[in-house]
Formats: C-alpha cells, sequence, structure tokens
C-alpha cells in the first residue's frame, strides 16, 4: 500500500487518472479471431502393386510392363502402375526409384521409362533428375540408386505405366530376382 502512495504523490492525481484510463481502454479492446480447418489430400494413388515377370536367361533389350507383361495394358484408364490427379492450386512432382540397384552381375542393363494414357494411348513421359524440373534424362538406370522424376501439371489426371528395357544375360541362374519401385509424390 506504501508503494502505490509514492506512485500517486510522484504522478500526481492526473497521473493516476491517465494510467486508470489507459488500463481501462486496454481491457476494453475488442478481440477479433479466425479457425482454419485444413483438408488434407493425396495426389497419388498407387495401382497395380505386384506383378510377376518371366524373364530369360540370355534375354537382351526385352522389354516388361507395370502393370502387365509383355504388352501394354489397353485401357490406362483403369489399369495403371500409379495416378496423379492435380487441382488447380498445386502441380506434382513424382519421384521414381527402385528400393534397391538390381545386380550388375546379372543384367547388362535395367532402364526405367514411364508412360502416360491419354485419349490416343500410351504417350512417353519426359523424365527429370530433380522433382523441380532439372535436366532431362532418358531413363532410370535401375543398376543404380538413382532416381527420375515426373512432372504433371496442375489440373490436371493422368495414369501411369512404367516400362524396363532390360538384358538378363550375364549368367544362367534362375534363382527368382525381385524390382522394388518406389514411388514418392512431391506437391509442387
Amino acid at each position: 500500500m506504501n508503494k502505490i502512495k509514492k506512485i500517486g504523490a510522484v504522478l500526481g492525481i492526473k497521473g493516476v487518472l491517465a494510467i486508470a484510463s489507459l488500463t481501462t481502454i486496454a481491457l476494453a479492446l475488442v478481440v477479433y479471431t479466425a479457425s482454419v480447418t485444413m483438408a488434407p489430400t493425396s495426389q497419388f494413388e498407387i495401382g497395380v502393386d505386384t506383378a510377376s515377370w518371366t524373364v530369360y536367361v540370355n534375354e537382351q533389350d526385352e522389354i516388361r510392363y507395370l502393370p502387365g507383361d509383355f504388352v501394354m495394358p489397353v485401357d490406362g484408364s483403369s489399369t495403371y502402375a500409379f495416378r496423379v490427379t492435380t487441382d488447380a492450386d498445386k502441380a506434382c512432382a513424382v519421384q521414381i526409384e527402385l528400393t534397391g540397384a538390381m545386380d550388375s552381375s546379372l543384367f547388362s542393363n535395367f532402364d526405367i521409362t514411364v508412360s502416360y494414357w491419354s485419349a490416343t494411348g500410351w504417350t512417353s513421359v519426359t523424365l527429370y533428375d530433380s522433382a523441380t524440373g532439372g535436366s532431362t534424362i532418358p531413363s532410370i538406370d535401375g543398376l543404380t540408386t538413382n532416381a527420375g522424376y515426373i512432372r504433371q501439371a496442375a489440373s490436371t489426371v493422368r495414369s501411369y505405366l512404367i516400362e524396363v528395357t532390360y538384358s538378363y544375360d550375364k549368367v544362367a541362374t534362375t534363382t527368382p530376382v525381385t524390382a522394388t519401385f518406389q514411388y514418392t509424390p512431391l506437391p509442387t
């Protein structure tokens, strides 16, 4: 109480009234708030996620498809490896890679390319070395762990097909081999 009397004596009656007025004004300010509801959405949909290919010893530059085997699916609107749906706000890149390099003691090449379904059939996609575009690459080298990227513009829906050109020509082993494709959608 003594301290308040001292402050009152220093400020005087006008000073005390000014502080009381400012305090009242500060307490009487109107506060506005806003809330945001966030609705997460995925631009990516996996299609066929398993396949079985017959690979013959000494095959060179053979082609297999995911989905499919020797022949491309005839309808990419319902049969695809993955589908990307973008809206007007976001484009999307998809990183495509193998979870592990193919065994170079078995394969002399394992090149991965990508096509998308259009009204006229399957159309080759340009592959890039980065999600932002970067340099174009002819294929993803499956004998390494290097990734490739497709880029899709906003406001489009596309179904994609994986195409592998391989040569299984190094040894005569018939032990099954697994290639696991990994896709990472990256909104851009």
